[in-house]
Order: structure tokens, then sequence, then C-alpha cells
């Protein structure tokens, strides 16, 4: 929901450091995977007990997220490149709920299997949106220019990310906090579904 209002103000330096970073000869690919370390590490540090210090490779990984675009735009945008951003991203999405998990399975385990159950079925609809979408040649940079389809909804990245700051802020309030967003992306996710039968029903 907050994504497009996002791209319009972290675009503009993105695009600038992602020039900058290709003159010096890496790829969007390096970028990315150096955002996937980062969120990984990140992770382990929650899992470990340390959320607050957590915080800093976290919002690093989501920086990178965001400059791997800028990179390829300033370079060469490829099919490839597109599909392992969104592989990394999904991947880190898993981890930092599985690592709060680990970091307190009584009081965390039922809330993080729900999330992660939620988080499974959203990443389902929007990826399943997003073929769709190129099967019928739609086209949208309502997020920023993307390698795939982008569908909108109630939780996009910019709410993840928030919701990730907060749990690490108040890692104590990891089960309600995950019960109520994990709802939220239950009720996105029908909804991309809804959208999706009113457009794409032949």
């Amino acid at each position: 929901m907050l994504d497009r209002f996002a791209r319009r103000l972290i675009d503009p330096p993105l695009n600038a450091a992602g020039r900058a970073i290709a003159q010096r000869g890496y790829s969007a690919d390096h970028v990315t995977l150096i955002g996937l370390c980062l969120g990984l590490f990140s992770a382990l540090l929650i899992a470990l007990g340390w959320s607050l210090l957590a915080l800093i490779p976290l919002l690093a990984s989501r920086i990178a997220d965001g400059l791997d675009g800028a990179v390829a735009r300033a370079t060469r945008k490829t099919d490839f490149g597109g599909y392992l951003d969104i592989a990394a991203d999904f991947l880190f999405y898993g981890a930092i709920p599985v690592a709060f998990v680990f970091a307190d399975p009584l009081m965390n385990g039922a809330a993080g299997a729900f999330l992660l159950a939620s988080f499974y079925f959203n990443g389902t609809s929007f990826l399943g949106y997003a073929i769709l979408a190129e099967k019928h040649g739609h086209k949208t940079d309502a997020q920023g220019q993307k390698s795939l389809y982008y569908s909108n909804g109630i939780l996009e990245g910019t709410e993840t990310i928030v919701f990730f700051v907060i749990l690490c802020l108040w890692p104590a309030y990891f089960a309600p906090v995950a019960w109520a967003f994990g709802a939220l992306c239950f009720v996105t996710a029908t909804l991309r579904i809804y959208a999706a039968k009113q457009t794409y029903t032949d």
C-alpha cells in the first residue's frame, strides 16, 4: 500500500548510488547476494537474542535490495537478475520469522507458524498474479521499474520492513504483532485473488 509513495522518495538517491556502484564494476546480482547475506546475518543475530543489533544488517539488506535494481537500470536488466532478486527477497522474508521462533520457541512458535503460512499464501498470490499479468501483457511501474509485475495490496514491501523493525525493537511482542500482521497478509492475498478473478476471468 505504501510502496508507490516510498519509491518516489527513495528512487532518486538509489539510482544515483546505483550508477556509482555500477561504475566500480559491481553487477546487480552481486548487490542482490550481498543484501541476502546481510539479511540472513540479521536473522542469525535475532535467533541468538540480539534483535536490536540485528537492525543494522536488516536495514542494510533492504538498502541493498533497492540498490540492485538501480545497478541493473544503470547497466543491463536481465530476467535472471529479477528472478534472483525475488528469490532472495522471499528467503529473507521467511528467515526473519523463523529467527524469532528459534529465539523463543515456546512463546513464538504458534504465531511464527501462522505468520509463515500467511507469507506463503501471500507470496503465492503475488507470483501467480505476476504470471497472469505477463501472460496478458499487463505492465505497471507503480512500485518502481521491476522485472515482473508487482500487484499492490494492503501489505507490501514497505509495510513488511516496518513490521520487522517493530519486531526487532520490541521482540517481546512478537506473538501478538505476528498474529495481526499474518491476518492482514491473508486479507491481502484474498483481495489479490479477487482482483485476479475480476481481471482475468475469460
